[in-house]
């Protein structure tokens, strides 16, 4: 059966929940598997200690990312060098294999806009915060790329909450009728903050929806790392050099699950029952795929060991040098908004300043 060319119901999956084969495996060196389990231990350490520095009031609200490692890595490692990634808020893993470096990544989210400046050669959009906002963007990209006779790919994440948006279906639809290189990427994680999956839409599958765009919508266990690699590079390669029938978009859904709340200012037990993160934390893609490396002989205790420590010291050294940069200034929430500032934040700004002079920074601090 062809990955792409199937029921939306049928989910694509290569490794179950014990890290057993059950599916094609994807042609990867060992190489390129090893690093794709080292890149999810670094996304999910870096993630544990950012949840940490927030709770600690060294850095702004931060929105988790445990337990979608597996969707993030298994997917961006499926873009060639020259291909974009359109990421939303919580791609921080993604965005770290692209070539943005965790320390950019934590001074975005401390609010310095230096954060926002990504390396030319990483090929990543900006994080977009408002939700479904990337999706547009990325059709647009692609669709001028197609235009200039270029061969690329471009991976846009977005939530499932971001399919309720009108943005979504008018990126797809766009996407769909003049045939954009684009390939969607939906991390469905059950929740849209609070909202549960089936108070988001009725339809039986989100990759069902692909339907009406006339592209094809694929299913995918997006804690199986391998499935993720296998779809999304499927996806890619279509985008590029599709078939005599085929359209270059492709919608993927990803069946995964956020571990943690949809960010710091988030308390997630007010709607979630326990029992249901637990069975969801079952299906961990990382001990999933450093199963499957054991039991080729890729990994043992040693190797495992040496990737703990290494990705433990770069978190650490990315911490550090992030906080070594002195804090933005706060008059800088008005001076990257616009590249002329309107009268009312001209005004807005006059104002913040006159109330700094007379009363000092310390009487906006909480106590």
């Amino acid at each position: 059966m062809s990955t792409l060319q199937r029921d939306p119901g049928d989910r694509v999956q290569v490794l179950d929940e014990n890290g057993e084969v059950v599916g094609d495996v994807p042609d990867l060196p060992e190489e390129d598997l090893v690093g794709m389990y080292r890149d999810m231990k670094l996304a999910r350490h870096f993630d544990q200690r950012a949840v940490s520095l927030q709770r600690q009031g060294r850095m702004g609200t931060y929105p988790p990312l445990s337990g979608q490692e597996g969707a993030q890595i298994g997917s961006v490692y499926a873009l060639d060098e020259h291909d974009w990634m359109f990421p939303s808020y919580r791609e921080h893993g993604a965005a770290f294999v692209r070539g943005v470096s965790l320390k950019r990544t934590l001074l975005y989210w401390m609010g310095h806009e230096e954060g926002n400046k990504v390396p030319p050669e990483a090929n990543v959009f900006p994080v977009a915060v408002p939700i479904a906002t990337q999706i547009p963007h990325a059709t647009g990209a692609a669709w001028a790329s197609r235009l200039k006779g270029e061969e690329k790919a471009f991976l846009c994440y977005f939530g499932d909450g971001a399919t309720s948006e009108g943005d979504f279906h008018e990126g797809l639809n766009f996407a769909g009728v003049f045939d954009a290189p684009a390939v969607f990427f939906c991390n469905n994680n059950q929740w849209a903050i609070s909202v549960p999956r089936e108070r988001q839409t009725a339809s039986e599958t989100i990759a069902g929806k692909a339907d009406a765009y006339g592209v094809e919508g694929v299913q995918v266990d997006g804690m199986d790392p391998l499935a993720v690699y296998k779809v999304t590079r499927a996806a890619v390669e279509k985008a590029k050099a599709p078939g005599e029938d085929d359209l270059r978009p492709t919608l993927i859904e990803a069946i995964q699950y956020r571990f943690g709340a949809h960010t710091t200012a988030d308390d997630p037990t007010v709607y979630r029952d326990e029992d249901e993160v637990e069975q969801w934390k079952a299906k961990d893609p990382i001990p999933r795929l450093e199963t499957y490396l054991r039991d080729r002989g890729a990994l043992d205790d040693d190797r495992v060991a040496g990737i703990t420590d290494e990705v433990e010291t770069a978190v650490a050294d990315a911490i550090e040098e992030a906080e070594s940069v002195a804090r933005p200034d706060p008059e800088e929430i008005f001076t990257h908004v616009f590249a002329e500032l309107p009268d009312h934040l001209t005004e807005q700004r006059a104002e913040f300043e006159a109330l700094r002079e007379k009363y000092g920074d310390e009487a906006f601090l909480r106590e």
